[in-house]
């Protein structure tokens, strides 16, 4: 893949965007697509922009590596904002749910996930705050988005039914992932207290 995202990012440096321009416009693209195609019905363009718009993740680390900048600040922008961007993915799900799509149970399903995702997240964050790591999951942030752009882009496509297979399994993986990461962290807390 690094045969097409250096020279793409290399690309973007020459014409002077920099690696957190290209951080903030990514965002506000998935959030926009996200936002309004969804709730209009949109399903399969909106996944299909969002998974375009989502691959600038791999472009402002590529564009950093290549000025030499890579750091806490890029480091803390990319993982904030990304956490805008799936918040926005689901929230118009959500919509789409609650207006038009019609379907109370995927609506839950729907806010589960997106509260599920903000608990993974934060699990992480929190736990490295400590100065303990949590790198378990089963369904980290990429396939969480994959899985849900995936169901959804086939939904818009008019097999429906994979949307509703997606998300349940999006929500059972999300909470194996929530639980995953609270026994990692207590198993490395106990270890940090037998040590002390």
């Amino acid at each position: 893949m690094s045969h097409v995202v250096d020279p793409a990012a290399r690309f973007l440096l020459r014409i002077g965007l920099s690696p957190d321009a290209v951080t903030v416009l990514g965002t506000v693209a998935v959030a926009t697509a996200a936002l309004v195609l969804f709730p209009t019905g949109h399903l399969f363009a909106g996944a299909v922009v969002i998974g375009a718009c989502a691959l600038t993740d791999m472009l402002d680390g590529a564009m950093a590596r290549a000025q030499g900048r890579s750091g806490p600040w890029g480091a803390f922008l990319d993982s904030t904002l990304d956490r805008a961007a799936d918040a926005a993915v689901f929230a118009g799900l959500a919509l789409w749910f609650a207006g038009d799509g019609d379907d109370t149970t995927l609506l839950a399903l729907t806010l589960f996930c997106l509260i599920g995702g903000a608990i993974v997240s934060y699990a992480k964050a929190r736990a490295e705050g400590l100065g303990l790591t949590c790198n378990v999951g089963i369904a980290e942030r990429t396939e969480r988005l994959a899985i849900v752009l995936v169901c959804t882009g086939l939904a818009g496509l008019g097999l429906a039914y994979v949307q509703a297979i997606g998300l349940w399994i999006l929500a059972v993986l999300t909470a194996i992932t929530v639980g995953q990461r609270i026994v990692e962290v207590r198993r490395q807390a106990r270890a940090a207290e037998r040590t002390s």
